[in-house]
Order: C-alpha cells, then sequence, then structure tokens
C-alpha cells in the first residue's frame, strides 16, 4: 500500500515538473526564435536597401551571374564587378573594411539576384564566384506563390548543408531578391534544443532520485503512525478479551444456578464487577487521550505553583505508600511556578509516583525530588527494583507496551499510565524520558519551562 503511495507520488511529481519544465524549456526558446528572426530581418533589410540604393544600382554589373560555392566555401576567386565591390564579405553596417559604402552592411555572406516578372534571372550580384545553377538552385527555394506586388516577403530554406534567409522587394517590372547566410543562428537554435533535451533528462533523473528519497521520508510517518494504529486495535482488542471473557464465564455459571441465592453467588459478581470496572477505567483512558489530541489548541495554560502541585500529590498517598511497606523520601524546592494546566501536570505526577509505587518491589523505596534546572523545572521521580532494560526505555511510553504483560496484569493497569502522561508533557511542550540500571531501579524525569 505505502510503496503504491509512493509511486503515486513521484508520477505525480514528475510529471507536474515535467510539465513546468517544458513550459519553461518553451517560453525561452520562443523568445530567442523570436530574437533570432528579428536580427535576421533587420540584416535582410539593411542589405536589401544598400542594393535598393541609387549608387549601388549604378555601380553595380549586370547579367553577370558567376562562382560556384556558397558562403565562400565552395569556390574562390573575385566577382566581374570586383571593380565597383570589395571582396571582403564581412563588412560593417556602413560598408566593408575603411567603411567602403560600396560593401553590403551585413555580417555574413549574402548575395542578390534580380528577375522579371516572370522569375526569370536578369541580374545577379555576390561576393564570390558562384556557379548559375547555385542562383537557379537558390531562386527555386524562394516561395513565388507567397509573393505579392506590395510589400517585401521573406523566408528560409537550406541548400547544401547551408541555411539562408531571403527577402523579395519589387523592382521595378520584376523582382529583387537579396539572400544572407543565417547557418550561425539556426546553429544557436539547434544546440539551444538539444541543450533543453539534454538539461531536461538529467534534471529528470536528478529530481526523480531526489522525489524518491523525500517521498520515503515523507511516507515514513504515515507508515509509522498506520503501524501503531493496528498495534493499537490489536492491544487494545486483547486487553478488552480477557475482562469479556471473565465475565462471560461467569455469567454462565450464575444461569446454571438460577435457583441459588444471590448471597451463594456473589463471588461470580464480585468478578463481573471487578472485570468491568476494568473495562471501564481502560475506555475512560482512551477516551482522554482522544480528547487530548482534539483538545491541544482548546486548553487553557496558565502559571502555576508547581511546588504545591506536588506536595498535593505526595500527601494523600503517603499513608498508602507507608501500608505497602515502602520508605518515600522527597525533597520539593518551594515555590517553583511553570506555565501549563495545572490539574493535567497533577495527573502525570499521579501516574508516575502510582507507577513508582507499583514497581518498587518488598520494601522497596521511592524518592521525589523537584528542582530548578537553568530555566527549566525539573520533576524526578525514583524506585528501587528490577529497572527497566535499554531496549525498552524507548517504548514504555507507547500505548498498552509493558516490559512483563503478566506482572504488570498482577499489579493492575493497562499499559495507558505513561502513554497519557507523555502525551500531556508534550502538549506542554516539555520532557518527559526515563532512566534505569537493571536490578537498581528507574527514574522518570519530567522537564517544563
Amino acid at each position: 500500500m505505502f510503496k503504491k503511495l509512493r509511486n503515486r507520488f513521484l508520477i505525480v511529481n514528475l510529471v507536474s515538473i515535467s510539465i513546468m519544465m517544458l513550459v519553461a524549456f518553451a517560453t525561452i526558446y520562443t523568445i530567442t526564435y523570436q530574437n533570432v528572426q528579428r536580427e535576421t530581418n533587420m540584416e535582410l533589410y539593411k542589405v536589401s536597401d544598400f542594393y535598393h540604393s541609387p549608387y549601388n544600382s549604378s555601380k553595380m554589373p549586370r547579367g553577370e551571374g558567376q562562382g560556384s560555392g556558397s558562403g565562400g566555401s565552395t569556390g574562390s576567386g573575385s566577382s566581374s564587378g570586383s571593380d565597383s565591390f570589395p571582396s571582403d564579405a564581412m563588412g560593417g553596417d556602413n560598408g566593408g573594411p575603411g567603411g567602403d559604402p560600396n560593401s553590403p552592411p551585413a555580417r555574413s555572406v549574402s548575395f542578390m539576384i534580380k528577375t522579371d516578372d516572370q522569375w526569370k534571372i536578369t541580374d545577379t550580384h555576390s561576393r564570390f564566384d558562384m556557379e548559375d545553377t547555385f542562383y537557379t538552385a537558390a531562386l527555386q527555394k524562394v516561395d513565388q506563390d507567397k509573393v505579392g506586388d506590395s510589400g517585401r516577403q521573406t523566408g528560409q530554406f537550406a541548400l547544401d548543408g547551408t541555411d539562408w534567409a531571403y527577402v523579395v522587394d519589387p523592382s521595378g517590372d520584376g523582382h529583387m531578391i537579396v539572400f544572407i547566410d543565417v547557418t550561425a543562428q539556426q546553429g544557436i537554435l539547434t544546440n539551444l534544443i538539444y541543450t533543453f533535451a539534454v538539461v531536461g533528462l538529467v534534471m529528470l533523473i536528478v529530481i526523480y532520485f531526489l522525489s524518491r528519497y523525500f517521498a520515503n521520508r515523507s511516507i515514513a510517518p504515515v507508515r509509522e503512525a498506520f503501524e501503531k494504529q493496528k498495534q493499537f486495535i490489536g492491544d487494545a482488542s486483547h486487553e478488552l478479551k480477557t475482562p469479556l471473557a471473565i465475565i462471560n464465564t461467569n455469567a454462565d455459571v450464575l444461569l446454571a444456578n438460577q435457583e441459588d441465592t444471590i448471597a451463594n453467588q456473589a463471588k461470580w459478581l464480585h468478578y463481573i464487577k471487578s472485570e468491568t470496572e476494568r473495562m471501564t477505567g481502560l475506555t475512560n483512558d482512551l477516551l482522554y487521550l482522544t480528547q487530548m489530541d482534539d483538545s491541544r489548541s482548546t486548553m487553557i495554560h496558565a502559571k502555576f505553583n508547581m511546588s504545591d502541585a506536588v506536595e498535593s500529590i505526595i500527601l494523600p498517598m503517603e499513608a498508602v505508600i507507608f501500608e505497602k511497606n515502602i520508605s518515600l523520601d522527597y525533597n520539593i524546592e518551594p515555590n517553583l511556578t511553570v506555565y501549563g494546566n495545572s490539574e493535567q501536570i497533577k495527573q502525570v505526577i499521579l501516574i508516575l509516583l502510582d507507577n513508582a509505587v507499583k514497581y518498587s518491589g518488598p520494601k522497596g523505596a521511592v524518592n521525589v525530588t523537584l528542582q530548578k534546572q537553568n530555566n527549566d523545572v525539573v520533576l524526578a521521580v525514583s524506585n528501587t527494583g528490577e529497572g527497566i532494560a535499554p531496549e525498552h526505555l524507548d517504548r514504555i511510553f507507547d500505548r498498552f507496551y509493558r516490559t512483563d504483560s503478566s506482572r504488570a496484569r498482577k499489579h493492575g493497569g493497562h499499559g495507558l499510565g505513561l502513554a497519557i502522561a507523555r502525551s500531556i508533557v508534550d502538549q506542554h511542550k516539555g520532557e518527559l524520558y526515563a532512566r534505569s540500571v537493571v536490578g537498581e531501579g528507574a527514574t522518570f524525569y519530567v522537564r517544563l519551562s
């Protein structure tokens, strides 16, 4: 059950994070793509405006399309119009090196094609030697059907392993198409996608293991609470099963002797009453524990005299302790105050003192001390006796837990006293713990502020 719960948590977590990562990556990619497109179009328009300028139109050679390599990668040499156009392709905004006004304002390789209204090449220009077939292939990549009479039309295509962007401008009775190399820009977008894929995959793997770790830690308290609930139901059923069996047996005896007098059957009635009282005490303790859990935020706390509270519990019990032939010694520091609920703290004192008396052993001794340590008030209740083994010290405050079930039943009780005391002390943000030496005795400490 808990494994399925953990897996569902992991699936929901991974799906949610994957969706958020996809949205974030898509947003980043969209913004980057728009920026690249905007810069590409600006560069296209600059180069196109250069070719449209009257000065360069008058200087540009016509009908000379030559060279074989796009971007200078498949050919070399100068164009036939080299007298008017420098051969350096990396011109600045105002031309090539030295600010040559005849150089297109481009950061990458560019060329131009002029056509008539039937899309037949009438003129070309390039900084590098390009073959006529290259111009023809580039012109065929232009989406001619979308070119209208008004406005500029842009687009992109791949040719011979190079990415090109173009802009089509109306030019008299034909068209002027300007091309620039955008392989580097497209490479940035492609690398961005690969980077997102790798980073996303690595992040999902890391998030999976982190989510698995925290899911296990988050489910651990739920699993522990579930196991304690199962144990609690089993222990409560066991505690109720014994008195119910005794009551049922004694009731059968009474029914088998219906003609006998009540006086002769008083023993069976006393057994029934005793077990009924035991069940009543058990149900009252369980109800009290439930009320404690439900009333943590509504309990009224105030400052009260802890010294008086301890003495008010010890003094009435002195006679009972004396009858059991147990010595009692106490040392109460006067006028110590704590913040909390006095009636609940008195119940804690009574539980610890009663527990110490029960398990002190024949002719044992009980010692109670109350003193101030730093800013805290510490109550210590110790007794002589068999003590508590180390493996039991951490569990004696669990509900229904007893180190020796047969011995505990002999002394009465059902293993809820220390659980109630722990619940009260926790509510007061205090600390309740035990120290013991096997064969010598045990000491219970309550630390309150």
